[in-house]
């Protein structure tokens, strides 16, 4: 081991780390962020989903929700991801093609209709338009009988990689990070339980990053975000407690698991001595783990099964709170019943 490099080019070290004072659920939370990590509840099982219209979306929410999944995540179309109706001239032939496009409230409804939203979180990829997203979100949920105060998901809401690795980004910088800060506020009154931002490093990594370049890129805006919320007049402690992250995981287990502890440490160190926080949970990771797209081959799709699987028990070893394993056939086109339901059974394998 002692001559061979990782991903980031970081030689492996054969001496062992002396880790026997730091605890799980403990400051700098390494080992993880709970003391009793899955031994008393495991990762949120969350697989992505979006197709052409809500209806075929919710049909597969629905299936998912039947095979086990404890959490939805929607899958939005490029239209929807830019502010544009499906109507658009600009949207002609991308309406329904990377997920489900979504222009009124009553698209919205269709989307979730049937879905119990109470007892299972939503995590919806949107970030320009988060704001409105959201709140048609809370609308359906409260046409429901279900309040704010009940929800529990998260919005991606993170611009700032739209900048660097995406391009799906409406308004400048400036304007952004107001809309992003006033989503940090409202949803402290409105839906306390909600995460407000996913800081996210898959796209930095499927974007052509080593492991090392996207903790680095995804922590750096995530100082951006707090200090913004900060010169807004927030405290760090009524928002960063509802601060989550989103990281990829790739074959390269033991990197990745390192990748994930070292993120834990540094991101609490961050929040204690450079923003001042208080609370433990100011202090605290929470991310949201995906396979990694980039490594799926169209040749012989069913290996992708021993690839996901590798790359799923990265994420488990290294603490994810929330877990998405790619379907085998992704490479090829929207995943098949089949393969969707194989790719939870590997989650549910794993945690067995």
């Amino acid at each position: 081991m002692a001559n061979k490099q990782s991903e980031s080019h970081i030689p492996f070290s054969d001496q062992p780390r002396n880790n026997a004072e730091e605890k799980a659920g403990t400051y700098p939370f390494t080992r993880g962020i709970h003391e009793s990590m899955y031994t008393a509840k495991p990762w949120t099982m969350r697989q992505y989903a979006g197709f052409g219209s809500a209806e075929e979306s919710n049909a597969r929410y629905k299936e998912l929700v039947a095979a086990g999944t404890g959490g939805l995540s929607v899958a939005f179309d490029l239209p929807t991801q830019m502010g544009f109706d499906s109507d658009s001239p600009l949207a002609l032939d991308e309406v329904g093609k990377v997920g489900v496009a979504i222009d009124t409230i009553d698209d919205m409804r269709r989307l979730f209709n049937g879905l119990p939203l109470d007892k299972i979180s939503t995590s919806m990829t949107i970030n320009a338009p988060a704001a409105i997203l959201l709140l048609m979100y809370q609308l359906v949920a409260e046409e429901q009988g279900i309040p704010g105060s009940a929800l529990t998901g998260t919005i991606q809401n993170d611009v700032l990689k739209e900048y660097i690795a995406r391009g799906t980004y409406i308004f400048p910088p400036k304007p952004s990070l107001r809309l992003i800060t006033d989503i940090f506020s409202y949803c402290k009154t409105e839906l306390p339980k909600w995460n407000t931002i996913s800081i996210s490093g898959y796209h930095i990594g499927e974007a052509g990053a080593t492991p090392v370049q996207e903790i680095a890129f995804t922590l750096s805006n995530a100082i951006a975000y707090v200090q913004a919320a900060v010169d807004a007049g927030l405290d760090v402690d009524d928002f960063a407690p509802r601060l989550s992250f989103f990281f990829v995981s790739r074959t390269t287990l033991i990197e990745e698991v390192a990748k994930f502890r070292a993120a834990r440490q540094v991101w609490a160190k961050i929040m204690k001595e450079r923003f001042g926080a208080r609370s433990e949970k100011s202090m605290q990771l929470r991310f949201h783990t995906q396979t990694a797209g980039v490594q799926l081959t169209a040749q012989q799709p069913e290996v992708n099964l021993v690839r996901v699987t590798i790359q799923a028990l990265a994420a488990v070893l290294g603490g994810t709170q929330s877990l998405h394993t790619n379907s085998f056939d992704e490479a090829l086109a929207l995943p098949s019943e089949k393969a969707a339901r194989l790719a939870l059974r590997t989650q549910q394998v794993i945690a067995t």
